[in-house]
């Protein structure tokens, strides 16, 4: 029996196997933050190609919270009726459709990579002013943020549990809570970039508040048969930064206020990160996780090979594979995974011949 090919129950909903589409931005969006036809396809071809589990991108719970322009969003009941040909279609070719809920923090209102220009977009070509922990850029050339004051906390905390809300009406049945990668959640837990002196800034503790919070509420939204997930940046790789003995302690908390899965990732949150890549080479972070917080994780970071995701799983290092270039390379790659290790897996029945 292959591990990876086993079914795994969160709540309710049970997956088919631990692959997982990570969530990864297209930047394919109108300025109004609504899905296209390339969402359609982009995802519901993975849902096709096998993966268990499909997240979509960051999509951001308010406007500000896009990281481009172009970014999806669920901040209105617009976007439900445009989610839900997407999340039908995922569903009904056997894959758990699921969203990324997000907010960019200082990381918003940039150009999407492949625009000629870099950093901030202007008022004048359809940008706005971020919002982030203090009033630091994440870098030059990037717009610089408005502080947020605890009204503006309150509202953003709000504000995803009301995309939540949205989600299981679009028709998405999980949630992924984006508490990684220098957005605005990975922002108030570094110590690098929350200098704040009041209750969400100064100890861990307070600077865990948020994310808490935001799960709490999300948790509270979606009731208790959906399963949430939280992706985190284990470490910052820099020293001085947030590290994987306080993601250990950051994932009980999490599990403690109803979130069933740590999604791990790392880094992000600042430019003098310098992390060690090679296959597999945060799948250690999910594991140490795992093991000595006692809740579920799912490893992500250059898994390439169905052996590899099939000893990951195997081990216990996680319960989940999230692949994301690997799955922009061959949306297929489940089914050639499953005939390697000699599952007799059903795919589509257009497909059979192959």
């Amino acid at each position: 029996m292959s591990s990876l090919f086993a079914p795994l129950a969160l709540r309710a909903v049970t997956l088919p196997n631990r692959i997982a589409m990570a969530p990864m931005c297209q930047y394919s969006a109108g300025p109004d933050g609504l899905p296209t036809d390339w969402h359609l396809i982009h995802l519901g071809s993975r849902a096709i190609g096998g993966a268990g589990l499909v997240l979509s991108e960051a999509t951001a719970v308010l406007p500000e919270g896009r990281i481009s322009p172009q970014d999806t969003g669920l901040w209105s009941d617009a976007h439900v009726d445009a989610w839900r040909p997407v999340t039908a279609f995922i569903a009904a070719h056997g894959a758990v459709p699921a969203v990324q809920l997000a907010h960019a923090g200082f990381k918003a209102s940039t150009y999407r990579p492949w625009a000629p220009e870099r950093g901030g977009v202007p008022d004048a070509e359809g940008g706005w002013t971020p919002v982030a922990p203090g009033s630091e850029p994440f870098t030059a050339g990037y717009r610089t943020p408005t502080t947020l004051d605890e009204v503006g906390i309150a509202g953003v905390v709000q504000a995803f549990a009301a995309a939540a809300e949205r989600a299981l009406a679009a028709g998405f049945a999980a949630v992924e809570i984006h508490a990684a990668h220098g957005y605005l959640l990975n922002e108030f837990l570094s110590p690098l970039t929350n200098h704040r002196t009041d209750s969400y800034g100064g100890d861990r503790t307070a600077r865990m508040r948020l994310t808490l919070e935001v799960a709490r509420a999300v948790r509270g939204a979606v009731g208790e048969d959906v399963p949430v997930l939280t992706r985190i940046s284990a470490t910052d790789w820099v020293e001085g930064g947030w590290t994987i003995e306080d993601s250990v302690v950051l994932a009980g908390e999490l599990a403690g206020v109803g979130v069933d899965l740590v999604d791990t990732s790392s880094g992000g949150v600042s430019v003098q990160q310098s992390i060690p890549l090679g296959p597999g080479y945060q799948v250690p972070l999910a594991a140490q996780i795992r093991r000595e917080a006692g809740v579920p994780t799912g490893a992500v970071g250059l898994i390439v090979e169905p052996e590899h995701a099939e000893q990951i799983v195997a081990s216990g290092e996680a319960d989940l594979v999230l692949l994301g270039r690997e799955l922009l390379r061959d949306p297929y790659w489940p089914r050639r995974a499953a005939a390697k290790l000699g599952v007799a897996y059903a795919g589509p029945s257009q497909y059979a011949r192959a």
